[in-house]
């Protein structure tokens, strides 16, 4: 693990001490993650109308700031971006809720939802099931697990338990070892993430090298380091219609353009 990991997941720790074990009532819309990345209904009125290619799925990203870019969108209007997602033709919403590092919110889940009505991906460095289950209280429909940080059968575990919510589990993967923990623990969705989180270099050839060896059921999610629709092509090429964008769509004046010229 990086001096980096080492650092978030200690304070991490910290933070799931406060959180409740209580497992939330009701159960989202079953497996809506999944559905809007492998083929189900077009994503929004933009694809439908022709304006977004059907068989490439954006996720597009809301968060505050990272440790790599430093700050990105100060105190995000979280409504606001997740409209223009939409409108560009996402076919999900990530929301980095970590608080500390990336300045993030659990509360966000819900505004995005509310103000998209796409499914929602949380994204935190869990470690603990009460993050599962307070992800799924927030109203996320797929949470994100790192398999830098879980072995295989905890990836299980967690997959598991979220399943009995209807939720999905988007695992990471950056190298051979973590994308064997994901395939030992039954991930359904993996996502390879491009940034060394060690020295945090890009290169879209590890999502090249690893979308090779996954098992043909998998959904395959790209993420960091897209930026162009060549980029976008490139790993469409490697295998994979899933991807994973944030501090280059954030970063424009005009998002839904910004969606639409990855996707059309």
């Amino acid at each position: 693990m990086s001096d980096f990991l080492e650092t978030i997941v200690a304070r991490t720790r910290e933070r799931v001490r406060q959180l409740p074990s209580a497992r939330p009532a009701g159960v989202r819309d079953r497996f809506a993650f999944s559905r809007a990345l492998s083929g189900g209904p077009p994503p929004s009125a933009a694809a439908a109308e022709g304006r977004g290619a059907p068989h490439i799925r954006l996720i597009a990203e809301i968060k505050s700031a990272s440790p790599s870019a430093g700050a990105i969108v100060d105190n995000p209007d979280v409504e606001a971006i997740a409209r223009e997602y939409k409108a560009g033709g996402a076919a999900a919403i990530s929301i980095v809720v970590e608080p500390e590092f990336f300045r993030g919110s659990p509360d966000w889940i819900a505004r995005a939802a509310k103000a998209s009505s796409l499914p929602v991906l949380m994204k935190d460095f869990v470690i603990d099931d009460k993050q599962l289950l307070c992800g799924v209280a927030a109203g996320a429909n797929a949470i994100l697990l790192l398999a830098s940080l879980l072995d295989a059968k905890r990836i299980g575990d967690s997959i598991a338990l979220l399943d009995e919510f209807g939720c999905d589990a988007l695992v990471e993967v950056h190298d051979d070892r973590e994308l064997e923990r994901a395939v030992g623990g039954g991930a359904r969705i993996i996502g390879v993430n491009n940034r060394n989180l060690r020295d945090f270099k890009v290169d879209l050839a590890t999502a090249e090298s690893l979308g090779a060896k996954m098992p043909a059921s998998t959904i395959k999610v790209a993420e960091s380091g897209i930026k162009t629709r060549g980029d976008v092509d490139r790993l469409r090429a490697a295998g994979f219609n899933a991807f994973l964008v944030g501090e280059s769509l954030l970063r424009q004046n005009d998002r839904a353009s910004a969606v639409r010229a990855l996707i059309a």
